[in-house]
Parts: C-alpha cells; structure tokens; sequence
C-alpha cells in the first residue's frame, strides 16, 4: 500500500511551487483533486513553446497523479460545491496571495472550525501574515540575497537557472504537510501549515548566513569558487568544463599526483586548505593550463582512477542519461510522455503516479461522485 493511500488532498495551487509538492503526495499515493479554472485552467496549460500536440511540457513536468475538477471559485454554485469538497478533504492546500481565499468563503479558519481535524497548508511569498504581499520566484531569489554570490566576481547577480525558490517552497510544503499529517495522527488535530517562499530561499544562506551573523564576514561573490574551500570548482577542460572537489589535504596530494606535480602538495603555499584558499589565485595560475590540455572525460577518468573526487559539468541532454524518468499516455492517448521520478524511494513502491496528468476539468463527475455521494 502506498503511504499516503486513502488520504484525500484538495489543490487549488498554481503555477509551479503549490503544484509540484501536491506532485510529489500524488506519487506517495494520496488522491489529489487539481481545482482549476474552467476556461484557461491552471496557467501553466498555456506555458511554451514547447508543446507536445497541444500540451505544455511545463505542464506535464509537475502534474502527474492528480484529477482535474474545473470550478470557477468566483461563482457562488461552484463556490458551494468547492467548499464541500474542502470538508471531504484531509488536506488543503493553496497559493493564492494571502486573504484571497478568505474573500473566497475557503478560508482556514472557517474551514477549520467546521472541521477541526483538516490540514489546511498556505503557501505564499512571505507568509500568511503579509498580507496581498505577491511572491514570483525571480522575486525571492533576489530578496534572498542568493544572486548577490552567484555568478562572475565582477559581473551582475545571477539567479539561479532552475526556479529554486519556486521549488524549494513546493518541498517545504510538502515536510509540512507530512509533519502535519503524523502529528493529527497522534493528536487528531489538523491545523495550518504556513509555508514561506522567503524563509525556503533564507534557509538555503546556512553557513554564509553564519559567517555574518556570528563572524560579521559578509559572503561575496566568487564565481564557481567555494569561499572555505579550494580548489573545489569547475575547470575548464579542451572541450567544456569538469569540476573536481578537493575537500582536504589528503585529496590534494591525490590531485598533485594525478597531475604529475606531486611537488604541489609540499609547497608552503598549498600545504593545508587555508593555505590554498589564501593562494587560490596561484593555485589556478597551475591548475587551468593543465586542464585546458585535455577533454573533460580525459580528466575525469585520470582523477577518479587516483581517488580524487571530479566529473564533468554535464548539459541538460547529458545529465538526463542519468535520470529514471516515469511514463504515460499523454493525455490524447496517443502516444507517451516521460517525466522526472519522485527523487526518493520507499521500500520498492513505485517512485511515480500511476496517474497521468489530467485534461482540464476530465474528472468533474468522478470526484464529485467518490468525495460527495453518500
């Protein structure tokens, strides 16, 4: 039996953060009903190109497992029949700006005192308590200072290519939502899980929040080049780049070896990491030549034969020979689509949903029949 078989999530989130965590509940077995929009649906239906005849990839990426209902929350019909589905759920979740669904007669605290053991998760950009305060993920990242250490040392900030902050919000959500759900185990109470985009990006500061806090050393950008740590970074090789994570100084011998200078590792200035990131520069002034002379596979079959730990900066084309992808019919049925797998296992379920991704509003009559009939 899936983990969370027989528990029932109602999702009225959008776009990316919401859509992806309530994805991931679907793969760990709950039945989740997707409330959309009966005309346009959720935004990410129209998100592209690409399309695979007429269905948006981005669409497909974080939707699997779920069952479409198409109910315009704005009309009081489809209002009533919302909010009886809300008290047949075990679990709300939504990522409306904060009030939205209060306006709406959805939200928390009405829902709750009518059902004192429903889990109702928010998510928004800063919390519950901002109020109409938006959050977009270009937006967070930058608040949350990550651009202000990624990217060229002289260059502009530079956000993060996946939408981390979208992402990193659709995970807590689901941690949330888990702790929620053991917890009502043991107590029967449900309650609110308040899940932040800024406090997701903030978390992920960690030791560079603690060297200001604690040490007053404000992190700076450094390029690929690790602050404590060195070298431990891409190079560029012949044909594209190669990182290689030297975390300590038996590693560094291992290197110096495996680039024919075993020398390196008695000289002053490498001898321990704290003398190799105070002469990183020096340090680089070596390494770079050296691994310009050959491909990035040459380099990386070297160093791992000698024990140090490299491999290769891979394109999204080479990275994906390594996922475990999930099939389905697309939702014509005419042929299939393949998604990314849930990125953890339990025992030898299966690490996807059964269910492809829903056609808007596909399972009206379904959901209303198996959450409402008596």
């Amino acid at each position: 039996m899936a983990a969370l078989s027989g528990i029932r999530i109602l999702d009225f989130g959008r776009v990316l953060s919401a859509p992806y965590g309530t994805m991931v509940l679907a793969d760990l077995g709950a039945d989740v009903v997707k409330v959309e929009h009966p005309e346009k649906g959720d935004d990410t239906r129209s998100f592209g190109p690409p399309f695979v005849r007429g269905i948006s990839t981005y669409f497909l990426s974080i939707n699997r497992g779920k069952r479409s209902v198409a109910l315009d929350l704005k009309n009081p019909e489809d209002q009533k029949i919302a909010r009886k589905l809300a008290l047949s759920a075990d679990v709300i979740v939504e990522n409306f700006r904060p009030c939205v669904m209060d306006r709406l007669g959805l939200g928390a605290e009405d829902l709750l005192q009518q059902k004192p053991s429903l889990i109702y998760c928010s998510l928004t950009g800063f919390g519950r308590s901002e109020t109409e305060k938006p959050g977009y993920d270009l937006m967070m990242q930058g608040l949350s200072g990550v651009p202000s250490i990624t990217g060229p040392v002289n260059g502009m900030p530079y956000k993060c290519g996946a939408s981390i902050a979208d992402l990193v919000a659709g995970m807590n959500l689901v941690q949330g939502i888990l702790a929620a759900l053991y917890r009502r185990e043991k107590t029967g109470k449900g309650g609110v899980v308040d899940v932040s985009m800024m406090d997701g990006m903030l978390s992920l500061l960690t030791y560079h929040a603690s060297a200001f806090m604690n040490a007053n050393v404000p992190p700076k950008r450094m390029g690929n080049g690790h602050p404590s740590i060195h070298p431990f970074q891409p190079y560029q090789c012949s044909d594209g780049f190669l990182t290689i994570c030297v975390g300590n100084d038996k590693l560094f011998g291992k290197l110096s070896e495996a680039l024919e200078h075993p020398e390196w590792a008695k000289d002053s200035r490498f001898l321990t990491n704290p003398d190799r990131v105070q002469h990183r520069k020096e340090l680089d002034t070596l390494l770079e030549p050296i691994f310009q002379s050959r491909s990035k596979h040459e380099w990386k079959e070297i160093l791992q034969e000698k024990g140090v730990p490299a491999d290769i900066v891979a394109t999204i084309p080479e990275a994906l020979k390594l996922a475990n992808v999930v099939s389905h019919r697309h939702p014509d049925d005419k042929s299939s689509v393949q998604t990314l797998q849930l990125p953890f296992g339990l025992d030898n379920d299966p690490r996807g949903a059964v269910r492809r991704a829903p056609k808007l509003g596909e399972h009206n009559e379904e959901v209303l029949r198996d959450w409402l009939s008596p």
